[in-house]
């Protein structure tokens, strides 16, 4: 039995779906109830609190480990979480962990990732460390004003880095989870192609049919609208990168198609597959 944290979540839920189609047991955790696809169960956890993962783990051998934003917080203890899945009987882990974790390490919640990094790798358990750019989805921030307004607002509109489609994150995850080849990788996950904010919108139009107007946020109103829905230094180490990314971030990395065999998806594709959040 696989479990799959973040269940719901962008990457969690294509994970879910595909370990479940390809006839695994599967057990999805989530903060808060919610559906789940057929034969999968789902269990509500925080992760805030490892020792409510107890009834998701019993019988698990693998652990898709996703965190959410307040457990990069100072002071929270995720790798308390490892701990839980080894005494549970969990073989293997694979983690999602940032692209920042090597670009830019001295960040506090880089800091705080590595030693989750480090944790896992001690662990004695399988692992496996995702590291991932920048998602696809992100754009999803726009869905709302796009509706309503035709407008979408960001920062740093001519500053492009190469975004991933987080179903290209989800099949890699699941790679990882089922296959040894895997086991002991760390795993950057790039798209194929430097995208700004603006020709993200572009895209967006494109698949709609009709305009869209791109308004260039500032800095400070940036981060005023992050601060919302995720910690402060996480919102300030976010901005950083997509103001100034380093000859590192900009790199296309060639993992997903050494994991997969296929090229990433572009980020006209995860728009034209999204549209209806658009409508």
């Amino acid at each position: 039995m696989i479990v799959v944290t973040g269940a719901t979540g962008n990457v969690g839920r294509p994970l879910t779906r595909a370990l479940a189609e390809s006839g695994r047991q599967v057990t999805a955790v989530s903060r808060h109830a919610a559906a789940a696809p057929d034969g999968v169960r789902h269990v509500v956890a925080d992760l805030a609190e490892p020792g409510s993962l107890k009834p998701a783990l019993a019988g698990a051998k693998a652990l898709f480990l996703l965190l959410s934003g307040d457990l990069h917080a100072t002071g929270a203890s995720p790798a308390l979480i490892i701990g839980e899945a080894a005494a549970s009987g969990v073989r293997r882990v694979v983690l999602l962990s940032s692209q920042g974790v090597a670009t830019r390490p001295f960040g506090p919640t880089r800091i705080a990732m590595r030693a989750l990094e480090d944790a896992l790798r001690n662990s004695g358990l399988e692992w496996a460390i995702l590291r991932p750019g920048g998602f696809a989805s992100n754009a999803l921030w726009w869905a709302e004003s796009i509706r309503a307004r035709q407008v979408a607002a960001a920062p740093f509109g001519d500053v492009g880095v190469p975004v991933i489609d987080p179903a290209d994150i989800a099949e890699v995850a699941a790679a990882c989870l089922l296959d040894d080849r895997y086991t002991g990788g760390v795993y950057e996950l790039t798209g194929p192609e430097v995208i700004t904010p603006r020709q993200q919108v572009e895209a967006i139009a494109a698949a709609l049919g009709s305009p869209v107007r791109f308004h260039d946020l500032t800095h400070d109103e940036a981060k005023t609208a992050m601060n919302q829905s995720m910690p402060a230094e996480l919102a300030e180490d976010t901005l950083a990168i997509l103001g100034s990314p380093s000859p590192a971030e900009l790199r296309l990395s060639p993992d997903v198609e050494r994991a997969l065999g296929h090229a990433p998806r572009p980020f006209a594709d995860w728009a034209a597959r999204n549209i209806a959040a658009f409508r």
